[in-house]
């Protein structure tokens, strides 16, 4: 029968095994992925992480490079009659585009004004209305915008969507859509 080895042996033992236990129980903590990684971008990958654009930079396309679209205006050809810029409103970009094989132009319209969400809303309502278009107001606007609608006419091909993004003291409109100028 073996002998029972002397306590000395045995405390070192478990002092071994408990060190043991410690070292993987830190180290696995360290390759844990539940935190995220710290490390710091080198190389190229700084010049790209930190580039801000030049004053001379800008993130609209540049005007005249698109016979549908413009900057800064209603491009021509742009259904201005039943889709008025509000007053005060300043036009970001706009696009009127022929749909091929139909009667139908592609619309868009950015623009940008210090009304209130509820009289942008209604100045944008009011003429599609007049118009012959039939509002379905969405029971709740997606996440992000303040309001929301969608507004056709006839057999739904006319079909317009509206969305206002609300941030401090201004108002950003996009409406999108196909539409015929003049009524069916």
């Amino acid at each position: 029968m073996p002998r029972p080895a002397p306590s000395c042996v045995r405390a070192r033992s478990g002092l071994a095994a408990t060190v043991v236990a410690l070292a993987v129980g830190v180290s696995a903590a360290a390759c844990s992925t539940s935190a995220p990684g710290q490390a710091s971008p080198t190389g190229s990958a700084v010049a790209v992480a930190t580039a801000e654009p030049t004053p001379s930079e800008t993130l609209l396309p540049e005007a005249g490079t698109d016979a549908h679209s413009a900057v800064g205006e209603l491009v021509a050809g742009f259904p201005a009659t039943l889709i008025p810029v509000p007053d005060g409103a300043e036009v970001l970009l706009s696009s009127a585009s022929p749909v091929d094989g139909t009667d139908l132009t592609e619309v868009s319209l950015n623009l940008r004004t210090a009304q209130d969400t509820a009289g942008l809303l209604e100045a944008v309502r009011a003429p599609l209305v007049a118009a012959g278009f039939a509002e379905n107001v969405l029971p709740a606007a997606e996440a992000g915008l303040a309001a929301q609608s969608t507004f056709s006419r006839g057999d739904g091909s006319e079909l317009l969507v509206v969305g206002v993004l609300e941030r401090a003291d201004e108002r950003t409109l996009t409406l999108g859509g196909r539409v015929r100028a003049t009524a069916p």
